[in-house]
């Protein structure tokens, strides 16, 4: 009885064991021969790709060596990044892009005008000033002007002056009044003038026959008194320069602007000037003149603008800050500045995509006007793009760009004797164009780590003739490249590479 109860535990465990083994049998991945129904069931597949290399796909459900079942791929997992550029489009989640403090602006049609900002410092209006020089030697008498910076007016008397030869000149003169002679009065008429001999003097020489001893200076016009260099009683001749005089109602303002700004200027320029001790207070002028050459050291172009000063309130080597305008162009599409990447190639932006989604652009650009830029092309209005967080999200890009051209692109095509696929890898390499021929191109290339190469020199088929056109042995490429159904490979795109110094 009990061997018989033995023989009866004996058969139960076999029954459980051979249970589980059947379980486990059939449940091994690739085991069961019936392909599990899809759970996105009312969706449209695109195509299955292998569940441990993604890049090997196939346009119908297939196992891969182990057994393991293809991965569907629905149609509604890229409908979001189909507008994307490729690989190169970057995925954040919300928390992220908040915690970033990424912030976007819109790419709008605003009037915009080219702007350069400066700084300068006022100085004398030289179309303005005037030097008082005498034409004969004599002593400084009765000095009115005591010191440089003295306010004077038009007519107003500057000093006298006692000359020997201004004396003589008087005499002879009204020896030739006394004569009658029109020749001798002629010549010591041009005498007195020719020694700086005001006409009122001469007129009163007529009237009254009576030589003046002294001769009086006076003020052409109002202003202050720049330089004094005489003082009462000294000897001066010709050569001293005995006092200048200048009109501060207008000024110079004398700007440096950027060697690449240079030809964003133009006489008759419309300019504004700031002064910091005078906040709110602006002063409208224009440009006067530009100066024909660069400063060698500052690398930077002279301007000089005209202000009107009626209330003197700009004083000489005052600081100033200039604003020089164009007319404004209306209807240009523009972005903020700071949303602009600049790269040894060229520029480029970061388009928010919405969801979460960004991808890099390159744009051209125009003119810039204060805190916006211009875009020539790139952009479309209206289209969202990140001014803050920009440099972030373009390193990643960058780098998920540049790994995905490292990973070789596979295409497919089916296997004449398993039906499944085979992966033809599209590689891409640059290199130095040895030979060029309709058909085919001898390339000298670097390293392709994709396909595990080394450099070498090799001959490759062309997609398209036409793709040699422009071509010349000795040009820098980059290429694509993928091997065909017999095992040639084949350049499907090429772009000429800029050399150094071109």
């Amino acid at each position: 009885m009990k061997n018989f109860l033995g023989v009866l535990v004996v058969l139960a465990l076999g029954v459980l064991v051979g249970i589980a083994m059947q379980r486990y049998w059939f449940d091994m991945p690739g085991m069961n021969s019936v392909t599990p129904t899809p759970v996105h069931a009312d969706k449209k597949v695109l195509y299955y790709r292998h569940p441990m290399t993604p890049s090997i796909t196939s346009e119908r459900p297939l196992k891969d060596s182990m057994g393991m079942d293809y991965v569907p791929v629905y149609a509604d997992e890229t409908a979001n990044t189909a507008q994307a550029s490729g690989s190169a489009t970057v995925t954040i989640s919300p928390a992220v892009v908040n915690n970033m403090g990424v912030r976007t602006a819109t790419a709008q049609r605003v009037p915009l005008a080219r702007r350069i900002n400066s700084v300068g410092y006022v100085g004398y209006d030289e179309d303005r000033l005037h030097h008082v020089h005498l034409r004969t030697e004599g002593w400084v008498e009765n000095l009115a002007v005591k010191f440089a910076g003295a306010r004077v007016k038009a007519g107003d008397l500057l000093f006298e002056l006692y000359s020997p030869k201004l004396v003589n000149a008087q005499e002879e003169y009204v020896q030739a009044l006394s004569t009658g002679n029109k020749f001798l009065l002629s010549a010591s008429r041009g005498r007195l003038r020719a020694l700086g001999v005001p006409d009122d003097l001469i007129g009163r020489l007529e009237k009254t026959r009576q030589v003046e001893q002294r001769v009086k200076s006076f003020a052409h016009s109002d202003g202050v008194v720049k330089e004094l260099n005489i003082r009462e009683g000294m000897f001066i001749d010709p050569a001293t320069e005995a006092m200048s005089l200048v009109d501060l109602s207008s000024v110079w303002v004398m700007a440096d602007i950027f060697e690449q700004q240079a030809q964003w200027a133009e006489l008759g320029q419309q300019a504004e000037m700031r002064i910091a001790s005078m906040p709110g207070k602006v002063w409208q002028g224009q440009v006067d003149y530009i100066y024909p050459s660069l400063d060698p050291v500052t690398r930077t172009l002279k301007l000089r603008l005209r202000f009107d000063n009626p209330d003197e309130l700009l004083k000489p080597n005052m600081y100033a800050d200039v604003i020089i305008a164009d007319a404004a162009k209306q209807g240009t599409l523009s972005i903020p500045r700071e949303a602009v990447i600049s790269t040894g190639d060229g520029q480029r932006v970061i388009i928010a995509l919405g969801a979460g989604k960004f991808v890099p652009r390159t744009i051209k650009s125009g003119i810039e006007a204060g805190e916006r830029i211009e875009i020539t092309d790139g952009l479309s209005e209206g289209e969202s793009v990140v001014v803050s967080g920009q440099f972030l999200i373009d390193s990643e890009s960058s780098l998920k760009a540049g790994l995905d051209r490292l990973t070789s692109v596979t295409q497919t095509t089916p296997s004449p004797v398993s039906g499944t696929t085979n992966p033809v890898q599209t590689a891409i390499g640059t290199g130095i164009v040895k030979a060029v021929d309709n058909t085919k191109l001898n390339i000298s290339h670097g390293p392709i780590t994709s396909l595990n190469w080394p450099a070498m020199t090799m001959d490759f088929q062309l997609a398209n003739p036409r793709l040699a056109d422009g071509i010349t042995a000795g040009m820098r490429i980059e290429f694509e490249f993928s091997q065909n159904k017999v095992g040639a490979y084949v350049i499907r795109k090429l772009t000429p590479i800029a050399q150094e110094g071109s």
